[in-house]
């Protein structure tokens, strides 16, 4: 913190100094003689020395005289209209330049807490794993964010941290990271579909191509999904070719349940573009919910469980172990974080680059 203000320190006296260096050499210019009334003083000279020599009349000298006399008072009014009426002092120049970073000394002074200490990383996120129910989205989107990385093939936490953008109004990163789910899996429709819906909500609640290329890729993998095939017709409808997207809606229409709470939204959007030619605008998603993030954080949990089971019976993967450290080092829980780097440290013991590893995956990543 004191490496800080002795920064912000030099920053604002380094500002001020080439403020008031500016400001002094404009300050001499402005002071000095006009250089064009130099000229004129010696034009009229010359016009002297012509006549006196004999190379000029009278009646010629008097009206060269009188034509430079005339400029030489116009560029005299200018100069003075010009220069200011009362050079700025230095000190007035450095109080104007210095007075942001008094300001800004002020309010911190006022509402910061320059002596408050960091939390660090592992109390962080014992505290989100203790209450769940408080934790930010972002804090959950944290945890997600590391199992991610330590599970590339696992599609599951990348679509849960899309949730978590899309709860918290980030269209971008949940787009971004259901796309890295798809590389992992792409043969999952349902990775896609959500896709396809993050990308209708980018482009303002229409099918634009992007979204309607997720969406046919559903398709590809499971014609039957009636999600895809009502982006597809909507995006048809927007095209203009209103009659393809109808019987694409149709057909979606005669495979839905009798019972299933889509006909009467379907329903409504064949009868608003048989009434207006164009589809009604798609709903906004809804706003974060507090049990949503409860899920989120119990679903890594259980995504750690599931790696601690599978190598009780599997115990031979020095890569799982390492997976495991990790994420009870991220979760805060160092009693199975210290449990199982025993039982790993005695399984290889003779492997020094899995101890390495070991050793390397007890220091928490730094939050997102």
């Amino acid at each position: 913190m004191i490496m800080l203000w002795i920064a912000a320190a030099l920053l604002a006296a380094g500002s001020a100094a080439l403020v008031m260096q500016r400001a002094a050499q404009a300050a001499r210019a402005a002071g000095g003689p006009d250089p064009a009334l130099a000229v004129y003083r010696r034009q009229l000279s010359e016009i002297d020395d012509l006549a006196d020599r004999g190379l000029m009349g009278d009646e010629e000298r008097r009206a060269a005289r009188a034509e430079t006399g005339r400029r030489l008072l116009a560029q005299a009014d200018a100069g003075a209209a010009a220069r200011p009426a009362k050079p700025v002092k230095p000190v007035t120049v450095m109080l104007m330049a210095g007075a942001p970073a008094i300001l800004a000394v002020l309010i911190y002074a006022m509402i910061g807490q320059p002596a408050l200490p960091d939390l660090p990383f592992k109390a962080r996120m014992a505290q989100w794993r203790a209450h769940p129910e408080e934790a930010s989205p972002q804090a959950l989107g944290a945890l997600l964010a590391e199992l991610a990385r330590q599970r590339p093939t696992d599609p599951e936490p990348l679509m849960k941290l899309a949730s978590l953008d899309m709860e918290t109004g980030d269209a971008v990163g949940a787009a971004h990271a259901l796309r890295r789910a798809s590389l992992a899996a792409p043969n999952r429709p349902e990775i896609w579909a959500a896709l396809g819906e993050v990308q209708i909500i980018q482009a303002g609640g229409q099918v634009d191509a992007q979204s309607e290329a997720s969406f046919r890729h559903v398709l590809a993998l499971d014609p039957g999904n009636a999600i895809a095939r009502y982006s597809v017709g909507r995006a048809k409808i927007i095209r203009g070719d209103a009659p393809g997207g109808l019987t694409d809606w149709r057909a979606v229409m005669g495979s839905l349940a009798a019972n299933d709470p889509r006909r009467e939204g379907l329903a409504a959007d064949i009868a608003s573009v048989e009434k207006t030619g164009k589809p009604a605008p798609l709903q906004a998603p809804p706003p974060p919910a507090p049990a949503q993030q409860a899920d989120a954080s119990a679903m890594i949990h259980q995504m750690v469980d599931g790696l601690a089971s599978r190598l009780k019976t599997n115990p031979d993967d020095p890569e799982g172990w390492v997976r495991l450290v990790r994420a009870y080092t991220v979760l805060g829980e160092t009693g199975k974080r210290d449990a199982a780097l025993v039982q790993a440290r005695q399984r290889y013991a003779a492997r020094p680059d899995v101890l390495r590893q070991l050793d390397a995956a007890l220091t928490s990543p730094p939050a997102n």
